[in-house]
């Protein structure tokens, strides 16, 4: 460097921005961030031993990057390198790295390669930079406004440790500024500026966390008041003298003209005055520096950080916190039409069926602001935020990607025969056939399978206990338990009694019920024995027979401030009710036990002293062997005002198979050994399910002190018989009870009983008929 680049030099820095100039040389000198380079910090221990590996400082401009790399770069032994990403490329990153090697060739010294704006490199670029820092041909030090994990090579951010810098303090900055003002060789110290205290604090406050910015407004503040000081004192002299003035006097205009030297030389000999001061005012400072640094960047993390706390803020029902932060991004320029989307999208997603209407409301602002434009558009922005920040939230609309996932999840058991189109080929696949056309029924609603075969009972949509979505929400939860209760309800199947079922029969069970309006019946069913409960809302209630949980989930809701225990025969429908349950607060759980009622003492052993306001139980005692003996162990937790209702139906009395047919076809001989081998069936006196009477239980009651209402009724439900379920009544005994066919092997021959299965096929396959059955409704009470 000649004579000549030394005064360029030096004319650079004399002549450079007030925040140029005052960029800190050392670690003592630097202010804030002392996150990071605080005493005993890691990076502050690093620089101070030289001994730093690859670093990324990342944050928002003005917080001290570029000075941090500067202030490694004074204190470090290695070569200092320093490109900008803007106007560098991989040209210069080639000889940026020869000269490193070459320098660590000849002189064993390291290099470190300060890269300024590092983002702005492409990939190419990046690519280029690191194989000299996987192998440390140079210490790569970058600086971004933008997150590296985002906008840096994945490797390259790998391989280096990342210090994130955050918006300086207003003190930090209030230190920065009087650092300028005091300096004397690189600030404002040599002059006799005097600052207000609200002017400082309005340049501090406004800057935002900036200090470059604040440096830029002082400086403003500071050369704008000096040029008008000036010009003051050449008027006032030029106004008491001529072109005779004193020698003195000449030489004071001189100095004016040159007005630094003059003005520096006044603070060196007098005491600060209103006539040599540069006095910042209030106002001054106003107009140094007039509209608030914001942070905010479309592409970058402030755009992102920024509409995130948007939406969070109309998530957590906080308009103030919305209006501020939609506020943030129009000032920053943000486009309505990408903020209008987002209120759109958490429409759908945070308010969702709490109020549907706010899907319409903020189409509504948006079509308004498209008519109407800024900034008026801003009145209908500010509608659609404060509806959507005030509105009952539920995120119930995630059912869609719990669905997608059984999708991808679940094997396709395509889609139920009734469900398909009957318009191409119901003829000669039946396709469509059996399906209940809703609005054809009470409430325009019917329980029918919808969901695949393979996905019953599988619960995609939670409605919340908010707006809207609360007045639906036990009425979904009703149907859905009535559907559950008839898919899972294998005692109340027509001709159980009659078949085997070897254990994957569930397809054409649901089609069963579904058909004949189990579900609706059901859920009658329900209503009635909760209603003879005499349920109140602090109740505590047993469900003796759990199973679907038909009357359990109605029972806990009548039952707010009770609780319901639910007692489960097998272990997959405790589970099938726990997983239910889960929807619910745990406090309002029913609890869940495997078992039967004689199984209650031990089960409950952790409550000895429980008693229940009500037992209930729909087929509670149905498959009991012993149900004098099961009913008493029910009886001895009752309080002491409790009730019972039961529902059992009647398998005794239900519809005779050989009554849905026309026997003409058949020999006499045959239909009347057919019928006696049938009604054998309902008097056989080792089968639980037929072998007792309502007397019975009514005695057992009696007995023990309670008083009883029993009530049997008859009925009958429109049923469809199908192949599979003929084939069950005639399967084989694979492990379970005896199926129909079986039972009459013992007065039929074989060939007689194919003569019967023959005229089912022929006259009652895939046919609705009229299904008797009876119901006993037991109510007792103390």
């Amino acid at each position: 460097m000649d004579l000549f680049d030394q005064a360029h030099a030096r004319r650079l820095e004399k002549e450079a921005p007030l925040a140029a100039r005052m960029r800190p040389r050392t670690l003592d000198e630097y202010i804030g961030q002392a996150h990071i380079i605080g005493p005993g910090r890691l990076l502050r221990r690093a620089i101070q031993a030289d001994q730093l590996g690859s670093l990324i400082f990342y944050g928002p401009p003005g917080t001290g990057k570029t000075t941090l790399a500067q202030v490694i770069a004074n204190t470090t032994q290695a070569h200092f390198t320093a490109l900008n990403a803007v106007l560098s490329g991989v040209k210069d990153i080639r000889e940026a790295v020869a000269d490193a090697q070459e320098r660590a060739k000849l002189y064993q010294r390291r290099t470190i390669l300060f890269v300024d704006e590092v983002h702005r490199f492409n990939k190419a670029q990046q690519d280029a930079l690191l194989p000299w820092v996987e192998n440390g041909t140079v210490i790569f030090i970058g600086a971004t406004t933008e997150n590296p994990y985002f906008e840096v090579n994945k490797a390259l951010v790998s391989r280096s440790r990342i210090f994130q810098l955050t918006p300086l303090t207003q003190a930090d900055l209030r230190d920065i500024a009087l650092q300028a003002l005091r300096d004397v060789e690189r600030g404002y110290g040599a002059r006799n500026v005097i600052i207000d205290q609200d002017a400082l604090d309005h340049l501090t406050d406004v800057a935002n966390g900036d200090a470059r910015a604040v440096l830029n407004a002082l400086e403003v503040a500071v050369e704008t008041t000096e040029e008008q000081k000036i010009e003051e004192l050449r008027l006032k002299i030029g106004s008491k003298g001529d072109a005779a003035t004193s020698d003195s006097s000449q030489s004071s205009i001189f100095n004016l003209a040159s007005p630094t030297p003059n003005l520096q030389s006044s603070v060196s000999n007098l005491q600060p005055s209103a006539e040599t001061a540069i006095h910042i005012t209030l106002p001054i400072a106003e107009e140094s520096i007039q509209q608030r640094v914001v942070l905010y960047d479309k592409e970058g993390d402030y755009h992102f950080d920024t509409i995130s706390a948007f939406i969070k803020s109309l998530r957590g029902s906080d308009p103030d916190a919305a209006m501020y932060w939609m506020a943030k991004m129009l000032h920053a320029g943000e486009a309505p039409r990408f903020i209008f989307r987002r209120m759109l999208i958490f429409a759908g997603e945070d308010v969702g069926m709490a109020d549907p209407q706010a899907v319409a409301v903020v189409a509504a602002c948006a079509q308004a602001f498209e008519w109407v434009g800024l900034p008026e558009g801003r009145f209908p922005l500010a509608q659609a935020a404060l509806y959507l920040a005030t509105a009952p939230k539920s995120n119930s609309a995630f059912a869609l990607f719990d669905a997608l996932d059984a999708v991808q999840k679940e094997g396709d058991s395509g889609v139920p025969n009734h469900l398909r189109d009957a318009n191409r080929d119901k003829e000669g696949f039946g396709h469509g056939e059996g399906y209940l056309y809703p609005h054809a029924y009470r409430d325009h609603w019917v329980a029918q399978q919808y969901l695949p075969t393979s996905l019953q009972g599988k619960l995609f949509y939670q409605p919340s206990d908010q707006g809207y979505e609360a007045k639906i929400r036990t009425e979904v939860a009703r149907r859905r338990e009535a559907q559950l209760a008839a898919m899972l309800g294998a005692d109340d199947e027509p001709g159980e009694l009659l078949t085997f079922t070897p254990g994957d029969a569930d397809r054409d069970r649901w089609l069963q019920r579904t058909i004949s309006r189990t579900g609706a019946e059901l859920a009658a069913l329900r209503d009635r024995v909760l209603d003879n409960a005499r349920l109140t809302r602090h109740s505590v209630v047993l469900d003796l027979r759990a199973a679907g949980g038909l009357l359990t989930w109605e029972a806990a809701r009548r039952t707010p401030e009770g609780g319901v225990y639910a007692l489960a025969r097998r272990q997959q429908d405790a589970d099938a009710l726990r997983q239910m349950a889960e929807q619910l607060d745990e406090v309002e759980r029913p609890l869940v036990y495997q078992g039967g009622p004689g199984d209650l003492a031990a089960l409950l052993s952790h409550a000895p002293d429980l008693r229940f306001d009500a037992i209930v139980g729909y087929n509670a005692l149905l498959n009991e062997a012993d149900k004098a003996g099961a009913l008493t162990a029910a009886l001895a937790w009752a309080a002491d005002a409790g009730v019972l209702s039961l529902a059992e139906r009647l398998p005794r009395q239900t519809q005779r198979l050989y009554a849905l047919v026309d026997t003409a076809p058949l020999d006499d001989d045959l239909v009347v050994r057919w019928r006696a081998a049938e009604e054998a069936v309902y008097a056989d006196p080792d089968d639980p399910l037929v072998n007792w009477e309502s007397a019975e239980l009514t005695a057992v009651l009696e007995a023990a002190g309670w008083s009883v209402d029993a009530r049997t009724e008859t009925e009958e439900i429109e049923q469809l018989i199908t192949p599979a379920l003929i084939d069950r009544w005639f399967g084989s005994d694979a492990g379970g009870k005896p199926s129909y066919g079986q039972r009459l092997a013992r007065q039929l021959t074989a060939a007689e009983i194919e003569q019967v299965r023959t005229l089912f096929t022929r006259q009652l396959a895939n046919r609705s008929v009229a299904w008797r059955r009876a119901t006993l409704y037991l109510q007792a009470w103390r």
